[in-house]
């Protein structure tokens, strides 16, 4: 018996052993992996910040991390005190990078229906149905990937035959409305907007309300133009891309990609 008990204690001494051995290791692997690497130290967010929050009250929703120099993003922000008198353009999600293009200045906060339009861009809107706007998930702020499909109808056959590219990268949407033009401000109201709309089935006019939106980006000229062109001629479906998402295409894809 007191054998048997002897062995116990060891056996779990040896199990508290292995687990702070264990824990140091896991610990210790970060530093192991950037030990050869470049890097940098930046302010990430650690819990949802909301639209409109002060540049002062920042902090408490902040951790600096340490990240290799090639993933830290362009416009970085790395001293909250340069900030001023700024707040957040849009809500902040956890684990994205604190950038000076998601502050603004104050009097420049527009609510969340809408964002400022950075200088040099102009807005460009486009109508989509629910299904090609992440089911009606994006909001003013948000960035997007922009998928382009051309047919023969966009004369496309003339270039080798019709297809599918995700063309642009983190577009800016400035604004989200329903086709009434009443603002989509937050997903919650969209999809009680959508859902009130789906039980009156005998209004046309719900129906198109709920389930179509128009979608306000801020674009160059000429990714204006190309966008209009699609519209008119192609079709667009939208993808929820933050900045921290890895950007990247295969090109055009068509029929001989797809099958390949």
């Amino acid at each position: 018996m007191k054998a048997r008990l002897l062995g116990g204690i060891a056996a779990l001494v040896v199990a508290i052993i292995g687990t702070v051995l264990l824990f140091n290791y896991v610990q210790g692997a970060d530093r192991r992996a950037l030990a050869n690497t470049e890097t940098d130290d930046v302010l990430v967010v650690k819990q949802e910040v909301a639209a409109g929050t002060p540049a002062s009250q920042l902090g408490q929703y902040l951790i600096t991390k340490t990240v290799p120099r090639t993933a830290v993003a362009e416009g970085v922000v790395d001293d909250l005190g340069s900030l001023g008198s700024k707040v957040t353009a849009v809500a902040l999600q956890p684990g994205e990078q604190l950038l000076n293009s998601r502050m603004v200045d104050a009097n420049a906060f527009l609510g969340p229906a809408r964002v400022e339009v950075p200088e040099g861009l102009q807005e460009i809107t486009v109508r989509l149905s629910i299904d090609r706007v992440v089911g009606g998930k994006i909001q003013a702020g948000d960035t997007v990937g922009v998928f382009i499909s051309l047919g023969d109808a966009g004369g496309a056959e003339a270039e080798g035959g019709s297809g599918t590219q995700l063309t642009f990268h983190k577009v800016l949407v400035t604004a989200v409305q329903f086709s009434s033009g009443q603002a989509a401000q937050t997903q919650g109201e969209a999809t009680q907007a959508s859902s009130q709309g789906a039980l009156n089935a005998d209004s046309q006019a719900k129906q198109t309300s709920s389930d179509s939106y128009l979608i306000t980006f801020a674009r160059n000229a000429v990714d204006a133009e190309k966008l209009v062109y699609a519209a008119e001629f192609g079709k667009i479906y939208l993808s929820k891309e933050p900045a921290s998402a890895t950007e990247g295409t295969s090109g055009v894809v068509n029929q001989t990609k797809v099958f390949r």
